[in-house]
């Protein structure tokens, strides 16, 4: 009988002393940092988060991917939000300060060029986008639209969307002079639905009030993108330090698109989930 009770008194001691840790895990800030593109996702997670976890509290910036990086590898987040993979630089970095970048692949995106509603044209090659891009076409007439001039709209480099672009369209050729620069997807979505001759690039999330253009005959949709068929796609990531340990904050947070409602907020912010229920 004092055996019996001996050994429950341990399981009870070690189940408090569960209960302790994942308190002590599921409690305090997680710091979410990086894309823009992504960034409607992580919001939309720390949303659900912060009624699960009352006791918990979460940051969500969105800077850029170059950014939620350098974050993760100066310890400034718990979750670096990309649209683009690590270079190898960054993971360089990491490793040398002992940090030890995880990938998390979230969902799919595609990045669509987009135009004012009013522009006549329709469709572009990928060569004709690289070229109004590097200056070599200026004026709309030249695509069969109208005598307008062309403005281009680009991200900035620390841009994971800008990264595609540059790799899957520019072939990484210098943009010409004229081409403004914006520091986000809405921004970009913005200067495109105030201005008629203008031209930018985004992800799947940011067409509302634009005109996306077909790329090589293929326009830009869930569907296309799931089946693989668009020619501008990309992958989503959370990045972290290591894997998170199971039953904390990070580890469900980070583990939240496999779940059926995960990837019903994934497709109703516009992207395509990477499980189909």
């Amino acid at each position: 009988m004092q055996k019996t009770a001996a050994v429950l008194a341990v399981v009870v001691m070690v189940l408090a002393g569960i209960n302790y840790v994942n308190a002590a895990e599921n409690s305090g800030l997680l710091q979410i940092e990086g894309s823009t593109t992504v960034g409607p996702i992580a919001d939309a997670f720390a949303e659900v988060f912060k009624t699960k976890y009352q006791n918990a509290t979460f940051t969500v910036k969105k800077t850029g991917s170059g950014d939620g990086a350098a974050a993760l590898i100066d310890g400034r987040c718990d979750i670096a939000t990309m649209s683009r993979f690590m270079k190898a630089e960054e993971i360089k970095k990491a490793v040398d300060k002992d940090i030890f970048p995880t990938i998390h692949a979230v969902a799919m995106d595609g990045v669509a060029i987009i135009v004012h509603p009013s522009n006549p044209v329709g469709e572009l090659t990928r060569q004709q986008i690289h070229d109004i891009y590097v200056g070599k076409i200026t004026n709309w007439k030249e695509l069969g639209g109208a005598d307008m001039p062309i403005v281009p709209i680009t991200r900035d480099s620390s841009s994971g969307t800008f990264e595609v672009f540059n790799e899957k369209i520019m072939n990484k050729d210098k943009m010409a002079a004229n081409v403004e620069t914006v520091n986000a997807n809405p921004q970009a979505q913005a200067r495109v639905k105030s201005t008629e001759g203008a031209i930018a690039y985004v992800g799947l999330a940011f067409l509302e009030g634009c005109k996306a253009l077909k790329i090589d005959g293929i326009v830009c949709t869930k569907g296309t993108v799931q089946q693989g068929i668009y020619p501008v796609s990309r992958p989503l990531f959370f990045f972290t330090n290591g894997f998170p340990e199971p039953g904390t904050i990070k580890f469900d947070f980070c583990t939240f698109h496999l779940t059926e409602k995960g990837q019903e907020i994934i497709e109703a912010k516009g992207f395509v989930p990477l499980t189909n229920y």
